[in-house]
């Protein structure tokens, strides 16, 4: 019966990977809600991400790297070390980088040519976190390097029980930029290992590219502890305007902490998830005070083992990202292990995001507001819509007079897209003649000298 599932499940998700063109795709642990969708479905694989995984090793024609926190098999999920032998058979280049103080059992099952590296054990470093897999960066051709990351390891439990993602990039810069960072570790660019060269932790330095165009969608990289990836949080939090999710296994940064707070009182709709191994330090209790039921404490057979941070996904005029990969919100993370983090500034991966914080929001037994005007200027309640939901001519009334001489506006769609209908600026208004635009949801921005304000608009027939 497993094997049948599996084999079900593996043609579905192979259609699926390879019928749709986004270079960015996500997978979740634990169930979705698509009710809140914008467009793009969120995907639970329902214990499926281990023949997910061996679909991409499949896929692999010169090279794969690995740099893997823990590995471990038992027959609950399907033979990831067969995948990996069935590819070095083949005449795939493989190398593969493990934490050294964690248990790494099913690294016994890979073919004995595979080479592998252990991370250092002594008190000044502290583990390689990463979860990582880099495809083909090499390649000639632009459709195969990909990096496959997230928060998920390599075992039964991650896989099956512990709530996680999985994002994929398919990009070749992106590609490199994870295997120079892996070769940094590895010692260099050979098949064997150079323990003398290698870099782990603190002893590494800052060599890769950052910032990366994908297909469209801005994609930012780091690797602790060299890049300063909890100043990237902070950072990321401070951009939010209108609603903040996180949901996270280990938090211990009181300042990560701070900077929510902050958002909070600028008015910002917070809710979030953290694992019990958090409830012992500052950041719970800083939260909680202030978020009440906004906050819960995972109840879930299993860790809440994600990192995430998703950003403004009901605003996606106020650049909406998701912040995610293997770092933890805390010091450890931040200054002694090897992790890795990911920014994608994208109105739908944000969503997509948010349509698995919902559902597990709501397994966990909380209750969300689902946001709806959102503004990010104080005076909004002069400003008037109307006739809204519209089907021709809708205005936008201006009613604060000293805003009226010095204003902008735009339309978006719910994936941040700019869309150019007919637009007439009279003294104190703007008429927007939607005619030309298909039925649904869009947002007027509304940009003044006091601030920038947004509104939901409805197109119907």
């Amino acid at each position: 019966m497993k094997k049948i599932i599996l084999f079900i499940g593996l043609i579905f998700i192979t259609v699926q990977l390879w019928s749709q063109n986004d270079k960015i795709t996500t997978y979740f642990s634990r169930p979705v809600n698509n009710s809140v969708s914008s467009g793009t479905n969120a995907i639970y694989l329902n214990q499926l991400i281990d023949d997910t995984l061996i679909a991409y090793i499949n896929r692999a024609k010169y090279t794969l790297d690995f740099a893997i926190y823990s590995f471990s098999e038992t027959a609950a999920i399907s033979s990831i070390s067969t995948a990996v032998n069935n590819a070095y058979a083949r005449g795939v280049v493989i190398r593969w980088i493990n934490d050294g103080s964690s248990t790494n059992t099913a690294l016994t099952l890979l073919n004995s040519g595979i080479r592998t590296l252990a991370s250092p054990t002594s008190a000044l470093y502290g583990i390689m976190h990463n979860k990582f897999m880099i495809i083909d960066a090499n390649s000639p051709l632009e459709i195969d390097p990909i990096v496959w990351t997230g928060s998920t390891n390599f075992t039964a439990s991650q896989i099956n029980t512990d709530a996680n993602n999985v994002i994929i990039i398919q990009d070749k810069n992106v590609a490199l930029a994870y295997t120079q960072e892996f070769n940094e570790m590895w010692g260099g660019t050979d098949s064997i290992p150079n323990a003398t060269n290698s870099k782990f932790g603190p002893y590494k330095t800052d060599n890769t590219s950052h910032i990366f165009n994908v297909d469209g969608t801005t994609v930012e990289i780091y690797f602790s502890p060299t890049d300063g990836s909890n100043s990237k949080l902070q950072k990321a939090i401070g951009t939010a305007n209108a609603d903040l999710y996180f949901g996270i296994y280990s938090f211990t940064v009181s300042a990560d902490a701070d900077s929510i707070v902050n958002r909070i009182q600028n008015g910002v709709y917070v809710a979030g998830i953290m694992d019990p191994t958090s409830q012992l330090y500052t950041p719970y209790a800083t939260l909680s005070a202030i978020m009440g039921t906004n906050l819960i404490k995972d109840n879930i057979t299993g860790l809440y083992h994600n990192k995430i941070l998703i950003v403004d996904p009901s605003l996606p005029a106020s650049d909406p990202l998701v912040f995610t990969g293997s770092h933890n919100w805390s010091a450890s993370a931040d200054t002694k292990n090897d992790e890795n983090v990911v920014i994608v500034h994208s109105a739908k991966i944000a969503n997509i995001y948010y349509q698995s914080f919902y559902q597990n929001f709501i397994d966990e037994g909380g209750s969300l507001t689902i946001q709806d005007v959102i503004s990010t200027q104080e005076n909004t309640t002069k400003n008037k819509i109307y006739p809204n939901p519209c089907s021709q001519i809708v205005t936008l009334e201006i009613g604060d007079a000293s805003q009226q001489s010095n204003s902008e506006i735009r339309l978006v769609d719910v994936l941040g897209n700019s869309v150019h209908p007919s637009i007439t600026k009279n003294n104190n208004s703007y008429v927007i003649d939607t005619q030309s635009l298909p039925v649904g949801l869009y947002f007027v921005v509304l940009k003044t000298s006091t601030g920038t304000q947004v509104k939901k608009l409805q197109v119907v027939r």
